[in-house]
């Protein structure tokens, strides 16, 4: 496990995708969180970014939208051989939904230093109590991710 920092040309292009979500939930007035799932042959199974406000939803965190999509689209729980590409390192309770749904692989961009679940803060993914394993690879693209969330919460922040 923990954090590897090999990308090719296909990671690049799904987290270019996953960036392209965090612009719509920004577009929504959103936490710019974007997350892509991918199957193992290559082809995208779903999306999903945050609607936790649009929604009155806690729990709808970009990478939760896009597990409960892909339950949906394949009618299973389990997202067995997927890798899931999001814009931020995935908190506590998407960390273990990742597990729960058996997700191969997961790529970040930018680390999350208050609450990222997958080795900044916490590590629960390599919790090696999990009868579970996920590969875990953080830092791709993750100055333009970092750029986008540290801009709208400094708009967030600026007086009205």
């Amino acid at each position: 496990m923990g954090i590897m920092a090999e990308f090719n040309a296909d990671d690049a292009a799904w987290m270019r995708q996953a960036l392209t979500q965090a612009e719509a939930a920004e577009a929504l007035d959103e936490v710019p969180v974007g997350a892509v799932l991918v199957k193992e042959s290559g082809e995208l199974l779903a999306v999903g970014h945050n609607r936790t406000i649009s929604h009155s939803d806690p729990c709808a965190h970009a990478e939760i939208e896009a597990l409960r999509a892909a339950g949906k689209a394949l009618g299973n729980y389990r997202l067995l051989g997927t890798t899931l590409y999001v814009t931020l390192e995935p908190c506590a309770m998407c960390a273990m939904a990742l597990v729960h749904a058996r997700v191969k692989r997961v790529v970040y961009a930018a680390a999350d230093p208050k609450t990222g679940a997958c080795g900044s803060v916490f590590d629960l993914i390599a919790d090696p109590r999990h009868n579970h394993r996920i590969e875990v690879q953080g830092g791709l693209l993750a100055e333009e991710a970092g750029n986008r969330l540290s801009a709208y919460f400094k708009d967030k922040r600026r007086p009205a």
